[in-house]
């Protein structure tokens, strides 16, 4: 276990990104929406990921921050390129519409992260 530990600490905190809207896609009902998919999925990977660094973010579709990446990804869903709620990690599109906590799990050990 004292490996495990201290690779953990030694981890680069990951950049998760969940795009959606308030507005729910028309293939989406019945299914949770954007902001819901991002607090289930944040509260998973806290509890299969306790105490390693990652930043989980929210990004509204009709509001995207000032960043050329995160613009570029909100243009693509607006466009019908993905269907949202699309999880995103480090630039790697994980999954859309509605993303299986498998894949997203697979990923996030592609960067180090080990589950407890």
């Amino acid at each position: 276990m004292e490996k495990k530990n201290s690779e953990v600490s030694k981890l680069k905190p990951v950049e998760i990104c969940v795009y959606g809207a308030e507005v729910l896609c028309a293939s989406c009902v019945n299914m949770p929406s954007a902001k819901e998919t991002y607090e289930w999925l944040d509260a998973a990977l806290k509890r299969k990921y306790q105490d390693q660094p990652f930043e989980i973010t929210y990004i509204d579709i009709n509001e995207p921050p000032n960043e050329r990446e995160k613009q570029k990804m909100a243009e693509k869903i607006m466009n019908d390129e993905y269907f949202y709620p699309l999880v995103v990690i480090e630039g790697t599109v994980v999954g859309e519409g509605n993303p299986r906590l498998k894949r997203v799990y697979e990923e996030m050990e592609q960067h180090g992260y080990v589950s407890v």
